[in-house]
């Protein structure tokens, strides 16, 4: 499987696309490893909890740029990133109850983790990047 940040991931927000393709790269690290039989548990675990890790981090910093604009959808947004989150745990105490990453867990990563990230980023994280160039450009958006 290949996953690779496109322009069709842009969100035209520097900050944002910049951690959406290290998050991405990540991911794909992770999953390609995986799918080639290179991991082994504990490789796969720490390489998961790096990757967890800069989720974490990239949501943060999404929603704090959420805060500073007043984005009317912020508890929206955040709802989906904690389903995330708890996602990504439960992925993980799978993968720890396992002997490594087998094809059902990484079928499990693709659904729950590179389906999710993709829809979200061209939906939620998309809007967001919208809301904030209209705020940045009234005078284009003021006829509405």
């Amino acid at each position: 499987m290949e996953l690779v940040f496109t322009d069709e991931l842009r969100t035209k927000n520097e900050l944002v696309d910049t951690q959406h393709e290290e998050l991405i790269n990540r991911i794909a690290a992770f999953v390609q490893s995986c799918e080639s039989g290179e991991q082994n548990k504990v490789k796969a675990i720490k390489m998961m909890d790096y990757m967890a890790e800069y989720t974490e981090f990239h949501f943060g910093e999404e929603e704090k740029l959420m805060e500073s604009v007043s984005y009317p959808e912020l508890a929206k947004h955040r709802e989906k990133h904690q389903e995330f989150i708890k996602t990504v745990a439960a992925l993980e105490n799978m993968l720890e109850e396992s002997e490594g990453p087998t094809d059902a867990f990484v079928e499990k990563v693709k659904e729950k983790v590179v389906d999710w990230i993709l829809y979200h980023i061209k939906t939620f994280d998309r809007s967001v990047a919208e809301y904030i160039m209209m705020q940045d450009n009234p005078q284009y958006y003021n006829w509405i």
